[in-house]
């Protein structure tokens, strides 16, 4: 998770166990413009096989379904998936499996959006993140005419989907053209959802890249150009895979842009 950074530094944030692993979190966003209902990734799913799951030891009593339940909303009330990146544990709940072994989209009435560039990508694996996309969780999206792929020109797309102040910037480091979502608030503030291009609290100094990323220098092109507009214009970081954190905000400093303020949840951060 942290590629060539020693475990002895990134150790500090995040502890690992007597198996050398770290905890995370696979977090959705639920946002409500209007009559739309946008869910932006939907974790890992429950599709796979036990010795799948094996790998990752799952632990908790979250779902997607009891998040969905306190919001006040079901399956059927979801009028968009919008999903940052095809790799299973951001699109795995995406798709169901019915007892009968058939596959089909999660949430019937929803559309669900990507790009055309990542999906290529991602239906003509390179070896490096083959084992990351799955066609269990692409081919049901496909076949179901749910899918909708957002036009990409150049680096950043304003009010996407049809949504005023809904912004993608795309970053390319982790893996090709994946969307980070800019969600332009009407107060005037901005929230940003971070996907894999900032994963935790403990990534926010340049160097601290993930080892999947697939262009690693470009990931650190990115953050700087992202995290230095986010600290001078004070934007709320939603953060997917960090266990403790929901949400943070940064700072410019001497040694770069570092961790302003950080909440368990996105609430705590608004002003």
């Amino acid at each position: 998770m942290f590629g060539v950074v020693p475990k002895q530094l990134w150790s500090r944030t995040n502890p690992a166990d007597n198996l050398n692993l770290c905890t995370w979190a696979m977090r959705s966003l639920l946002v409500e413009v209007g009559s739309r209902r946008v869910l932006i990734d939907c974790g890992i799913g429950q599709k796979q096989s036990e010795k799948f799951f094996s790998h990752y030891h799952l632990h908790g009593d979250h779902s997607l379904d009891q998040g969905l339940a306190s919001a006040g909303c079901s399956r059927e009330d979801i009028t968009d998936v919008f999903l940052t990146h095809l790799h299973f544990d951001h699109v795995g709940g995406a798709v169901e499996r019915l007892p009968n072994g058939q596959l089909r989209p999660t949430f019937p009435n929803a559309t669900y959006w990507s790009n055309a560039d990542h999906w290529q990508w991602a239906m003509a694996p390179n070896p490096r993140e083959k084992a990351s996309f799955l066609a269990e969780n692409l081919a049901p999206l496909a076949q179901s005419g749910q899918l909708k792929m957002i036009p990409r020109h150049g680096r950043t797309v304003s009010n996407a989907m049809g949504i005023e102040g809904w912004d993608i910037f795309f970053a390319d480091g982790h893996t090709e053209s994946q969307m980070i979502p800019l969600l332009r608030h009407p107060n005037g503030t901005t929230t940003a959802f971070m996907a894999d291009l900032l994963p935790s609290t403990g990534h926010i100094p340049l160097a601290y890249v993930m080892g999947y990323d697939t262009r690693p220098l470009l990931t650190l092109e990115e953050k700087e150009l992202f995290l230095d507009k986010a600290a001078k214009e004070e934007w709320i970081l939603f953060l997917e895979h960090d266990a403790q954190h929901a949400a943070c905000t940064v700072r410019s400093t001497e040694k770069g842009v570092r961790l302003g303020e950080a909440a368990p949840t996105w609430e705590a951060l608004c002003r």
